[in-house]
């Protein structure tokens, strides 16, 4: 084709899209190499958030505003690929929540899931739906989609915890909702412990109904599972990949223990060494024991006790423990499994 021709091609071409451009209309043939790719390609980075650098800035922040005040007093953990968007990966946020002795976070509800990981401190409660659970390090507490929920703190010990919420799959969905309680704090009606009686001990009570995909026991305590990991180990060799890897479900279903959001706590041996793994769904990680490595090719993110970082999707990685570690995370990998859209590799 001469350079004649192809000059009026393509002034032909961008004058018919400029045309179609006014009506909200647009080729695809120019922007399929886009957003259709042959991998994943995401923005979201893989980052740390070391303790060390975020327990000040916690402290800070309780001095600056109230719980009250905040409604909740957490600072965002936001993904570097991700500025300004309030999410740690493309479809989850998460944040470092502070109670103060003596403070109250007031009660509300909303269309989002939520789990919190408890990271410092004992003696705090959260309150849901009319039961109240006291929380400890390593605790993994769920808040349902539309429960009421509060938190307290009676101890004379500060708490925190990390929150990781669906947040940005909700918005996606254009499905968000939030209500303030009619009190600050629920009246509990429950005693505390009756959920784990009735379904943390692979039984359920023979006329309950599931009324949700979330699961019915909404605390799992950290003793409980630390027991459970330190069996496997005894008993299995660990995977070359992950180690030794257990995921939280629904006691009735087998199912997830929450259906946006997958949670996992792992045991690596001291001197683990793990192969490259890569998968669809961008993963947290909350370290609660011990001390390792996360390599990511030529960048290494070297991690401690309370120190919280984000592997990307598709992005190959491998996890490496200079003494037994004990790591939690979690992900989106209920959602993409429903839809058939979860990959991984190793």
């Amino acid at each position: 084709m001469s350079a004649v021709l192809q000059t009026e091609l393509a002034a032909d071409r961008k004058a018919f899209y400029d045309k179609i451009d006014k009506a909200n209309v647009t080729p695809l043939w120019e922007v399929l190499h886009n957003i259709i790719t042959a991998t994943p390609s995401t923005p979201c980075k893989p980052h740390l958030w070391k303790w060390d650098q975020m327990w000040p800035w916690i402290q800070e922040a309780g001095r600056l505003i109230s719980a009250q005040e905040a409604e909740r007093r957490v600072l965002v953990l936001e993904n570097p690929g991700l500025r300004g968007r309030s999410s740690i990966t493309h479809s989850l946020y998460a944040g470092l929540q502070l109670i103060l002795p003596g403070e109250v976070a007031p009660s509300h509800r909303h269309s989002q899931s939520a789990l919190r990981f408890i990271l410092l401190g004992r003696g705090a409660y959260t309150a849901v739906d009319g039961e109240k659970v006291t929380m400890g390090v390593g605790d993994f507490v769920i808040t349902p989609s539309w429960t009421f929920h509060d938190h307290g703190n009676p101890s004379e010990e500060p708490m925190v915890w990390m929150d990781g919420l669906d947040v940005p799959l909700v918005e996606l969905l254009d499905a968000q909702f939030m209500e303030k309680g009619p009190q600050e704090a629920q009246h509990t009606n429950r005693t505390e412990g009756d959920n784990l009686a009735q379904f943390g001990n692979t039984m359920k009570p023979v006329e309950y109904r599931a009324k949700s995909r979330t699961s019915p026991l909404f605390w799992y305590p950290y003793g409980r599972t630390r027991e459970a990991l330190e069996t496997l180990a005894q008993a299995h060799d660990a995977h070359p990949c992950w180690g030794h890897k257990l995921q939280y479900t629904n006691p009735v279903s087998g199912d997830w223990a929450m259906p946006t959001i997958g949670t996992f706590m792992q045991l690596l041996p001291k001197g683990f060494k793990g192969k490259d793994y890569r998968s669809t769904d961008s993963t947290v990680y909350a370290v609660v024991e011990g001390k390792g490595r996360c390599r990511f090719g030529g960048e290494t993110l070297v991690f401690g006790p309370r120190d919280v970082f984000v592997c990307p999707s598709w992005l190959p990685y491998r996890l490496e423990a200079d003494e037994q570690a004990v790591l939690f995370s979690f992900s989106d990998r209920p959602v993409q499994q429903a839809l058939d859209l979860w990959r991984e590799a190793f």
